[in-house]
């Protein structure tokens, strides 16, 4: 059965034990391999499944992987290295950020302003389409690592990786293996954080 025939909002009680197992991995720790470009395909799929007020599609999705990671790497070197506080050490670092991890997918929130769907409604569409495709990297025996940094509010990185005016970053998704075995970190009491009206 493909993606296209599954059945629709069926009972998946297994899917708990994904949820409740999903733990963040570090960019700075990861390897390959990565996911390959069919299973990329169905990590992207499953990310456009969230809810999409007025079927909008306000995001799309940039994929550094190979050399295209180094290519950013030379955006971003480049950028900092124009700045005042700029070092050797700090350029290089740049260059290598997007090499920590064999895949990263750049989430693009782009928001339609003159139209009635909220803007807030389409940045949250882009926030669920992140956190889908952590649970879909998860789900295939990936770990993922969604974080922005700085390079996703730089002006001149955002120019230069082709966002127009009206896109922002909504993340960066780091996909890969963890180097090290993952630790769970304490989560919340829900108790404490919920309250009934």
């Amino acid at each position: 059965m493909n993606d296209a025939t599954r059945p629709l909002n069926v009972a998946v009680p297994e899917t708990f034990d994904l949820l409740l197992s999903r733990r963040s991995g570090s960019a700075k720790a990861m390897k390959g391999p990565g996911p390959s470009p069919t299973e990329l395909d169905r990590i992207l799929s499953a990310g456009v499944r969230v809810p999409d007020h007025g079927k909008l599609t306000p995001w799309r999705f940039i994929v550094f992987e190979g050399e295209g990671r180094k290519r950013m790497g030379d955006i971003l070197g480049s950028v900092v290295s124009g700045e005042r506080d700029s070092s050797p050490e700090r350029t290089a670092q740049e260059r290598e950020r997007f090499l920590r991890a064999p895949v990263v997918v750049g989430v693009v929130s782009r928001v339609r302003e003159q139209i009635p769907i909220p803007v807030w409604e389409q940045q949250l569409s882009a926030g669920a389409v992140c956190m889908s495709i952590v649970i879909a990297a998860h789900a295939l025996g990936y770990v993922a690592n969604w974080i922005t940094e700085w390079c996703a509010y730089h002006p001149a990185v955002m120019e230069r990786i082709g966002l127009k005016p009206t896109e922002r970053i909504a993340g960066y998704i780091y996909i890969g293996h963890p180097a090290d075995p993952l630790e769970d970190r304490p989560r919340p009491d829900i108790r404490g954080i919920t309250t009934r009206f």
